[in-house]
């Protein structure tokens, strides 16, 4: 989640629907500027006994971000307390119970993406070593109740965790259990816009079940392969799913300035510190009327940290944010940009991934989004077959469109081998909770303990 540093004293107030569409009229790039920027969190435990460490005892989450000071990044502090960092390679953050993460920088090919994840993960490890942390690469804690987890210092949190019980079950589960990789990609127009939200909507129930990796709850197996992806479900409705309004005609950047609207709010920015307006409406706070901040209007920073509240599978601000898929290792990691750029960053492989879906009727693309949680690449698909039969063809698209974007590193290779990780996955039929479970019911013999051998 975004880190506010400080109030803007030059920050104009809104007063017009322009400036609501203003954000992702603005993000419009020509294709040669097309950026990969690829965020992904990661579990971290005390190595002696499996714990989550609090952010202030020695060596906790405070001395670790203190300790990758030393590689260059700056600290970002809320009252007081460093709660991120920033640098070259983007901005480093902490999720509600200690997850940390990394936002890496807007990038030009996945070469440089995976780079960027071998350097952080390199030096989060050399820090975790002196202090005798591990990280974990998984969607969701295998084995922490919530009451198990610290909570991190950071105002949003606090009033997240108050208003979430208020609107679903699980919401909880989502900010202190489970953890992501997700891929920012840029778009030319609004046309091209609506076509990637629209592959990439209809196609995340498919990166949902080839990253899938969290069949574990408090050390037992929880009945699904991606319980992260479930968690979703039951958190909070009115920011969350599959967006049918995103495939009816009309739909464009108006459309969705409209449904962020009609989502109710978390806070308002003040002064260094966040004020609780959750569930009041931004529509009021146009107006004057929001009653934690009577007579105030929005500011365009106001708007852009609304605009980073909602949780559906795909979402826009100045970019598209692609959001279904579990934490995981290093190759998967590099894998997810690989498969999006590969379906959505050539012309041709964005036609041919939309002839798989466009067929698709809303209750069709939300009977496949409650599946793949459980099933995974099992999951039926409309008119037939599985998600795997899907994979397969998706993924030779991206090997086509990552091949015709031609973008070779120093030894002459393109961009497709980091697809060799999901075309074993379809191959096989094997997601990675699939290969847990094997685990855990054999070699394992029930001891979750085992899964911390699964360590970045």
């Amino acid at each position: 989640m975004s880190t506010r540093e400080a109030s803007t004293a030059d920050d104009p107030v809104i007063e017009s629907f322009d400036q609501l569409v203003a954000p992702m009229i603005k993000g419009e790039k020509p294709a040669a500027d097309w950026r990969i920027g690829t965020e992904h969190e990661k579990l971290v435990y005390k190595r002696d006994d499996h714990r989550a460490p609090s952010y202030d005892e020695p060596c906790g989450i405070r001395d670790l971000l203190k300790g990758l000071e030393q590689f260059g990044w700056q600290p970002v502090e809320e009252g007081g307390k460093v709660i991120a960092l920033k640098g070259a390679d983007g901005a480093i953050s902490l999720e509600p119970a200690g997850q940390l993460e990394l936002s890496g920088a807007p990038l030009e090919n996945l070469h440089q993406t995976c780079a960027e994840t071998g350097r952080h993960l390199e030096q989060v490890k050399a820090v975790g070593e002196k202090c005798g942390v591990g990280y974990l690469g998984l969607g969701m804690w295998p084995d922490k109740t919530r009451a198990e987890l610290p909570i991190m210092p950071k105002g949003r949190y606090d009033i997240m965790l108050r208003h979430m019980p208020r609107v679903g079950n699980l919401g909880l589960d989502m900010m202190l259990r489970t953890c992501t990789i997700q891929v920012n990609l840029d778009y030319s127009s609004e046309a091209d816009m609506v076509q990637k939200f629209r592959v990439g909507l209809a196609l995340q129930p498919l990166a949902t079940a080839l990253f899938a990796n969290s069949p574990f709850t408090e050390g037992k197996p929880n009945g699904y392969l991606s319980y992260r992806s479930h968690i979703w479900s039951d958190t909070d409705p009115a920011r969350t799913g599959m967006l049918p309004f995103v495939f009816e005609d009309g739909f464009g950047y108006g459309r969705w300035a409209e449904y962020m609207l009609d989502v109710p709010m978390y806070f308002v920015f003040r002064d260094g510190k966040y004020i609780d307006a959750a569930g009041l409406s931004f529509r009021d706070f146009l107006e004057g009327k929001l009653s934690v901040l009577p007579g105030e209007r929005p500011t365009q920073s106001d708007w852009w940290d609304h605009l980073s509240t909602a949780f559906p599978e795909v979402r826009l601000k100045s970019f598209l944010e692609m959001r279904g898929a579990d934490g995981g290792p290093w190759s998967r990691i590099c894998a997810l940009p690989a498969f999006w750029v590969g379906l959505l960053y050539d012309q041709t492989a964005l036609d041919a991934a939309w002839d798989l879906v466009k067929h698709w009727t809303m209750e069709e693309r939300e009977a496949l989004r409650s599946a793949a949680p459980k099933l995974a690449l099992d999951a039926p698909v409309p008119g037939g077959g599985t998600l795997r039969d899907i994979g397969r063809e998706a993924l030779k698209i991206a090997h086509r469109g990552l091949a015709a974007r031609a973008r070779l590193n120093s030894s002459g290779d393109n961009e497709t081998g980091f697809l060799d990780t999901l075309d074993e996955i379809v191959a096989t039929g094997k997601v990675p909770a699939q290969r847990l479970l094997d685990a855990y019911h054999g070699e394992w013999n029930g001891d979750i303990s085992r899964v911390y051998e699964q360590s970045f």
